[in-house]
């Protein structure tokens, strides 16, 4: 009976996703609103969701929610935003990260410092894997992201991986010209 309603509930769960993905392409359809790049749909729709995030991290942190009286005296509490650039695979989102009053809040979805999330330095590698240069690759992550990016960045994130890079490039493959598959014994 519990996977009936979880197969159930897991249906409902893609109905719910799917109807707001309609709506939102409704709504950027009818005000011609661009997919990326500032005030693009997914742009702000991840700006949304991290933020979400982060004040859902903040609250972990401090033990209490938002507005929730318990947290009067308790040692912290928020603190304000400080804004941050990342650069995600919808472009650039400029996020409002929560802070705290003792100032030890560290955020795990956006951790101090870090400019790039998950996914980002995947397209670097995977364009340079494909044989394209640095100018090559700037210029593409410009037009499809609309974000002006250094070849020292692109040079540092592709030589953390040259190892694997040259390894991938140089692996084996069978007269079809597919990988092959080498069995390890364990």
């Amino acid at each position: 009976m519990a996977d009936k309603n979880e197969a159930a509930a897991s249906v409902a769960s893609d109905n719910t996703v799917d109807e707001v993905v309609e709506r939102l392409l409704d709504k950027a359809d009818a005000s011609g609103a661009a997919l990326l790049g500032e005030g693009g749909l997914l742009t702000e729709n991840t700006k949304a969701v991290l933020e979400r995030a982060l004040e859902a991290e903040m609250s972990e942190h401090l033990g209490y929610e938002r507005g929730d009286s318990g947290g009067h005296g308790s040692g912290n509490s928020r603190n304000g935003t400080s804004p941050k650039t990342v650069l995600t695979d919808a472009g650039a989102v400029t996020l409002a990260v929560p802070r705290d009053r003792n100032g030890n809040f560290e955020p795990r979805l956006v951790p101090k410092n870090a400019r790039r999330l998950a996914g980002f330095n995947d397209r670097i590698l995977s364009l340079y894997a494909r044989g394209m240069s640095v100018r090559d690759i700037r210029s593409h992550l410009a037009q499809i992201y609309g974000i002006e990016v250094s070849p020292d960045l692109i040079s540092k994130v592709t030589d953390a991986v040259i190892d694997e890079l040259v390894t991938w490039q140089n692996r084996p493959l069978d007269a079809g010209g597919l990988p092959l598959i080498v069995a390890t014994q364990q």
